[in-house]
C-alpha cells in the first residue's frame, strides 16, 4: 500500500471514530443534560475532528507501523486524544463559558478505546499472519531470558514472513521459571535443552547471553551439540545498539567461540606510552601474526608503521587494508625485504630508527622445516640475528621476538631454531641498551598452516578429516588475542625475558575435528575422521615451559616469565659460525641437542 493511500485510509477511519465518539456520548447522556444544544454538539464535533487531525499529524499517528506497536504507541495515542478532547472542551468554554465534563469524559474514553482498538486490530492481524501457517517455519529455542533474549524474541515475532519462530526459553535463573516473556514461556534450565529439543521439535537453538564469555558458550554448546539442532549466537547488545548488526543477524557458532578464552583487559595506557606517536617496525608483516600485530598497533596511532616482509602480495594486502582504517597522522611504510639479507635489514633500521620492533618473520611449519632444515636456520636464526643486531647497533629501545611453544624440548628443526633465536636475543640483552624479550605461545586459530583451515577444506570436500594421532594435543589461541598479548608483553620487558602466554587448557586435535564437523552441520557418520600417523618432527604434546625453566608468578593476566637460560655467548657464536658448513643431519643434531640441554651457569 502506498504512503498516500495509507494516509487517506487512516484519515477516514479516524474521522469516523472521532465523530462516533462524541455523538455516542451525547446520545448516551442526552436525557440527563440540559443546555447542550445540537448546535453546540456540531461545533464540539468539528473542533474535536480538526484538533484530532492536527495532533495526529504532529504525533505521526498515520506514519507509524502499527503492526509492531508497543506500549509506547498506546501512550502516544492517550496523549493525542487528551489534547484533542481538551481543545474541544476549550471551544465549549469560549462559547458557553462552561464545559460539559460528562460528555467530554465519555468522549475521551470512547475516543481512546476506538482509536487504540483500531490499531490493536492491525497488530492482531499481523501476529495472526505470522502464526497461522507455522509449518514452513523453523522452531527456535532461545537460551537466555534476559534483555538480549527478550529483544530477540520480540524481533523474531515482529519480522515479516520470518524463517524462525520462537517457541520456548531456557534460563538458569530460578526466578524466571514458568514466566512468560513476549508470550513465550521459560520452560526450563540449560540442563533441559535436550528434553525441550525433542518435545518441542526444535530446529534451531540461539544462545542469547552476551555476557556469557567463551567458557560459558563452550559449556552450553556442548549440551546443544548433543541434540542435533543447529546452534547460533545472537550478536552482542553493543553491536546491535551501535547499528553494526541487527538483532536478527544471528551468527553461527565458530570454533573460536569454543576454543578461545575470555579476553584479558589490557593496560592500554602502558601500550599507548610505547606506541602512540612512535615509529614501529613489524617484520613478517604479511603473515598471520605479523599482520594482526600491525592491525592492533595501528589502533594506537603510531607516527610511522613499517610493514616489512618478503612476500610482495601479502605486504600489499595488509598495506591496502590498513590504509582504509589508520588515522591520518600515521604514516604507513611498506617495505619488501628479506630478514636474511643483513645489509638490507641494517639499512632499513638505520634509516627509520624504530622505537619498537616486533619480529614475527619466521618459518613455522614443522614437517616442511624437517625437509628443509637449512632454510629454517637461515630464516629463524640468521634472520633473527640480523634484525636483533641491527636493533642493538642503532639503539632501538624495544625488541620483541615472536616465539613458539615448539621451542620447548624440541625434537624438530623448526622448534630448535626458534629456541636458538630466543638465545640470540637473550645474549644480546645482557650488554645492550635495547630491551630484548621473546614471547612464547602455542597454535593460533586460523593462521596459515594451522589445522583449522585444513579441516574446513576437507569438510567442504566431503571428508575425511585427517588427524595424525588420536592423542595429539595442542594449545590454541585466537590470532587477535595472541597479538594483543604480544604487544602487552612488550611493555613489560626489562631485558632478556622469555614471556610465556597462558594458553589455557590443551585441546585434543581429534576433539577439534569433531567440533568443526558439527559446526559445519554434519555428523561423524557423514564426515569421517581418518588417522594418518605422526609426521616427521611432531610431538604428541606441546609444552610452554620445560622442567628446568622455573615459572614465576604472573606479571600480567595471562602473561608470566619463563626463566629460560641461554647458552654462553662464546658457544652461541661458535655454533653460528659452523652452521653454514654443516649437513642437514648435523644441523638437526646440533640445534636439537642445544635446545634440549639442561640450563647452564651463565655467570
Amino acid at each position: 500500500m502506498s504512503y498516500g493511500l495509507r494516509y487517506i485510509l487512516f484519515f477516514i477511519v479516524d474521522s469516523v471514530i472521532v465523530l462516533s465518539a462524541i455523538f455516542m456520548s451525547y446520545f448516551i447522556l442526552h436525557p440527563t443534560i440540559s443546555g447542550y444544544s445540537e448546535t453546540m454538539l456540531v461545533i464540539s464535533a468539528i473542533t474535536l475532528l480538526i484538533s484530532h487531525h492536527v495532533v495526529a499529524y504532529f504525533f505521526h499517528l498515520y506514519d507509524r507501523i502499527w503492526s509492531v506497536a508497543s506500549a509506547r504507541e498506546l501512550l502516544i495515542i492517550g496523549i493525542a486524544v487528551t489534547l484533542s478532547v481538551g481543545a474541544a472542551s476549550g471551544m465549549q468554554y469560549l462559547i458557553k463559558h462552561d464545559i460539559y465534563f460528562r460528555i467530554m469524559a465519555i468522549t475521551w474514553m470512547l475516543h481512546i478505546i476506538m482509536i487504540g482498538g483500531s490499531r490493536f486490530i492491525l497488530r492482531l492481524m499481523h501476529d495472526r499472519e505470522l502464526f497461522v501457517n507455522p509449518q514452513n517455519r523453523k522452531r527456535v529455542l532461545i537460551v537466555g531470558a534476559g534483555q538480549a533474549g527478550s529483544m530477540l524474541a520480540k524481533n523474531m515475532k515482529q519480522t515479516q514472513d520470518p524463517e524462525l519462530v520462537p517457541v520456548a526459553f531456557v534460563d538458569d535463573d530460578p526466578r524466571k521459571q514458568h514466566l512468560k516473556i513476549n508470550s513465550i514461556t521459560v520452560q526450563g534450565k540449560t540442563k533441559d535443552i535436550t528434553r525441550l529439543v525433542e518435545s518441542k521439535g526444535i530446529h534451531t537453538i540461539i544462545i542469547a547471553i552476551p555476557s556469557l564469555g567463551k567458557i560459558g558458550i563452550r559449556t552450553i554448546y556442548e549440551k546443544c551439540a548433543q541434540t542435533g539442532a543447529k546452534v547460533k549466537i545472537m550478536p552482542s547488545i553493543e553491536d546491535v545498539m551501535t547499528g553494526k548488526v541487527s538483532v536478527s543477524d544471528m551468527q553461527d557458532v565458530e570454533i573460536e567461540d569454543l576454543l578461545g578464552r575470555d579476553e584479558v583487559e589490557l593496560d592500554l595506557k602502558a601500550i599507548a606510552d610505547k606506541l602512540t606517536n612512535k615509529t614501529i617496525l613489524v617484520t613478517g608483516a604479511g603473515g598471520s601474526i605479523g599482520s594482526e600485530i600491525c592491525r592492533q598497533v595501528s589502533d594506537f596511532r603510531p607516527k610511522q608503521l613499517i610493514l616489512l616482509g618478503h612476500g610482495e602480495s601479502s605486504i600489499y594486502n595488509i598495506d591496502m587494508e590498513l590504509r582504509q582504517k589508520v588515522a591520518k597522522d600515521t604514516e604507513l611504510i611498506p617495505i619488501i625485504a628479506d630478514v636474511k639479507d643483513c645489509t638490507r635489514i641494517f639499512d632499513v633500521i638505520s634509516e627509520y630508527t624504530p622505537d619498537v620492533i616486533y619480529h614475527a618473520a619466521a618459518h613455522k611449519h614443522v614437517p616442511l622445516m624437517e625437509a628443509n632444515p637449512m632454510e629454517a636456520v637461515k630464516n629463524n636464526i640468521f634472520g633473527t640475528k640480523n634484525v636483533a643486531e641491527a636493533a642493538d647497533m642503532f639503539g632501538v629501545p624495544h625488541f620483541v621476538l615472536v616465539s613458539t611453544d615448539k621451542a620447548v624440548n624440541p625434537p624438530n628443526v623448526m622448534g630448535a631454531t626458534k629456541r636458538f633465536a630466543e638465545m640470540i636475543v637473550q645474549n644480546l640483552a645482557k650488554d645492550s641498551t635495547t630491551k630484548f624479550a621473546a614471547v612464547r605461545f602455542g597454535n593460533v586459530l586460523g593462521s596459515r598452516g594451522s589445522v583449522v583451515p585444513l579441516f574446513k577444506q576437507q569438510i567442504a570436500k566431503g571428508g575425511p578429516v585427517t588427524v595424525t594421532d588420536p592423542e595429539m594435543t595442542r594449545y590454541f589461541m585466537t590470532i587477535p588475542e595472541a597479538s594483543r598479548l604480544v604487544i602487552q608483553a612488550g611493555t613489560l620487558a626489562e631485558g632478556g625475558e622469555v614471556f610465556v602466554l597462558d594458553m589455557g587448557e590443551p585441546v585434543k586435535i581429534v576433539d577439534l575435528a569433531k567440533n568443526l564437523i558439527r559446526l559445519s552441520g554434519y555428523t561423524e557418520d557423514e564426515i569421517g575422521i581418518e588417522f594418518t600417523g605422526m609426521r616427521p618432527g611432531e610431538k604428541l604434546f606441546e609444552e610452554l615451559l620445560n622442567e628446568d625453566e622455573i615459572q614465576s608468578e604472573h606479571v600480567f593476566p595471562k602473561i608470566h616469565i619463563g626463566k629460560a637460560n641461554p647458552i654462553t655467548r662464546y658457544e652461541m657464536e661458535s655454533v653460528i659460525e659452523q652452521l653454514p658448513d654443516m649437513s642437514d643431519l648435523e644441523v638437526k643434531e646440533v640445534l636439537v641437542g642445544l635446545a634440549n640441554r639442561k640450563s647452564v651457569d651463565v655467570g
